[in-house]
């Protein structure tokens, strides 16, 4: 019926302003959860996984909703979920462990959670340093993707039933941690910047040499991602905001040396 959409939000809402925390609980679900992913995965193999698409998002989703939702979150999106929800991976996101997006000039609404790759398979390499997701110590590549998943759950569990989320207010964190016994809302993911200041003491702004076509080139690092964003001085390139032009280089970090 066309109703029940609007029916399972209304009891999502319910169910979510009944929480009470069960830190035991919160953790044993998120075993099963996990131990049910590594299952019925193809590809994943161990905690220590080196492959990940979206169908074992997925996997995630469901087993999630099946522990800490009893179904409501499929039912409040509805009889095609996979219509009004995307999961995907991106190896593009180099900050940021997970994004959840709310579309919603379609009707109804739609949603799309992406999972950093990037970051889940440039950690858990040895000598890293210890990783924490929301509060919670990962001491694996599964561990710190659940932690993310449940993260992004709890956007998309506040965008359903209230129409907006933000991870600064009161409510998510006080869901995070009832559902999911986060202690916090931000990771300690090594990330390319971080990297590039431990490996190669890089960071923006740094004056730098590098060999491009034969030629010693210096300019400074603008950006960092996976690679440096090297801006050249040259009366040819694009005119920036400091009224100056410049050419833009992508480059490895270990090709730069700092001047």
């Amino acid at each position: 019926p066309a109703t029940a959409p609007v029916d399972a939000v209304a009891a999502l809402g319910t169910r979510m302003e009944g929480l009470r925390p069960s830190p035991s609980r919160a953790a044993a679900a998120a075993r099963w959860v996990g131990a049910a992913l590594l299952a019925d995965s193809p590809r994943l193999g161990s905690p220590a996984f080196e492959q990940l698409v979206p169908e074992d998002l997925w996997r995630l989703f469901h087993g999630y909703d099946d522990q800490f939702f009893g179904g409501l979150l499929t039912a409040a999106l509805g009889p095609a979920p996979r219509e009004r929800l995307r999961l995907r991976t991106s190896s593009r996101m180099t900050s940021a462990g997970g994004k959840t997006l709310h579309y919603q000039g379609s009707s109804p609404a739609r949603f799309e959670i992406a999972v950093s790759s990037h970051l889940l398979f440039t950690n858990f390499t040895p000598g890293d340093a210890p990783v924490k997701v929301n509060g919670l110590q990962c001491p694996t590549r599964l561990d710190a993707l659940q932690r993310i998943f449940e993260h992004e759950l709890v956007h998309l569990v506040e965008l359903l039933v209230w129409g907006r989320s933000s991870c600064r207010r009161p409510r998510f964190r006080t869901l995070a941690h009832a559902l999911f016994d986060h202690r916090g809302v931000t990771h300690q993911l090594n990330t390319p910047r971080q990297r590039a200041w431990q490996q190669h003491r890089l960071r923006a702004g740094e004056r730098v040499w590098f060999q491009h076509q034969g030629r010693r080139l210096e300019g400074f690092v603008n950006r960092i991602t996976v690679r440096a964003t090297v801006l050249v001085p040259d009366p040819s390139g694009r005119r920036y905001t400091d009224s100056r032009r410049y050419i833009k280089f992508y480059v490895p970090m270990e090709a730069l040396e700092r001047r």
